[in-house]
């Protein structure tokens, strides 16, 4: 990696999807009251009902409804498993006194919290809950076709724009705008690189970035773009390919790690094992290479000269 590719950045974002599976209201109403009537039985605490015969039930019959577009039955239906989790929230709430002090109390305290945040929480509130296990993912749209909305958190790549080697990574919680996020990006590129860049490539996404101290050229810009920049600017699309290799061949594409924490981590380690496969891919090439550099200077030695041959024939 030459000294200039350092100060050419390109930077784009993408969604890193955490462990978890569809978020639908029934199986996140089924799943706490799980939760609660497992905890309610280590705790000791007897529960009036516990619904585990007719929950499980109901849930799999919301789904059936909702294929057969018999969206009032379905709603009917919700509105019953709702109840059935709310009525073993507050059967615990009550008896919580008898919890000592410990370990146990402080975990039924944390689910007890996520599922009265669950149960009050309408379609059109913001910070919804997802998962209850993965309270911090963020329902993120990026505009795709085939994938409407992706539940995990945005992640920012910078790489190279020659190479095409990642400088920085990071996790952005919170489903923050591309634009705000551009000077942190470009602050982790320059603490790893100890050099900060001259210039970013961006796109339109990154509009109103609010950076002054990095030149940031946006695709599709006309005014101070001379022809070397605008060949630069159209290096910029590389970077597509490369989140996908990280996708398909480095598991960005679902974080197994927990928390916010965890996705930073996973994050970082993707990128590291990004680059660490492109210097395997580059030495594997050197290597194939001299193996045929060698092959052919031991069929040259082998191969005898003419004189010798005019010799042999006399």
């Amino acid at each position: 990696m030459k000294g200039n590719d350092l100060k050419r950045v390109t930077v784009d974002t993408t969604v890193m999807e955490k462990n978890i599976a569809h978020p639908t209201d029934a199986r996140l109403y089924e799943t706490a009251r799980r939760k609660l009537v497992g905890l309610a039985r280590e705790a000791g605490i007897g529960l009036r009902q516990n619904y585990n015969r007719l929950a499980p039930r109901l849930a799999g019959q919301v789904g059936r409804y909702a294929h057969a577009r018999q969206f009032k039955r379905m709603r009917k239906a919700l509105r019953r498993l709702k109840g059935y989790t709310g009525r073993v929230l507050r059967d615990i709430e009550r008896q919580l006194n008898k919890v000592p002090e410990g370990a146990l109390r402080t975990r039924i305290l944390e689910v007890v919290a996520l599922v009265n945040r669950l149960l009050a929480q309408k379609p059109k509130d913001r910070k919804k809950l997802y998962s209850l296990h993965e309270p911090a993912v963020d329902c993120i749209s990026k505009g795709k076709a085939h994938k409407r909305y992706e539940f995990g958190t945005k992640v920012s790549v910078a790489t190279t724009n020659r190479g095409g080697f990642v400088v920085g990574m990071r996790a952005l919680p919170g489903n923050p705008y591309d634009g705000h996020t551009l000077s942190e990006a470009l602050e982790q590129v320059e603490i790893l690189t100890d050099q900060r860049p001259e210039m970013a490539f961006v796109d339109r996404g990154y509009r109103g970035h609010g950076v002054g101290n990095v030149k940031v050229f946006i695709s599709g810009a006309r005014r101070g773009v001379t022809r070397t920049i605008a060949k630069l600017l159209r290096r910029r699309s590389a970077i597509e390919p490369m989140i996908g290799h990280m996708k398909n061949d480095g598991r960005l594409t679902r974080s197994p790690l927990k928390g916010t924490t965890g996705d930073a981590l996973f994050a970082v380690l993707c990128g590291c094992g990004h680059n660490i496969r492109m210097i395997l891919r580059h030495l594997r090439d050197v290597l194939r290479h001299i193996f045929w550099l060698i092959i052919s200077l031991c069929q040259l030695i082998r191969m005898p000269t003419a004189t010798t041959r005019a010799g042999q024939n006399a």
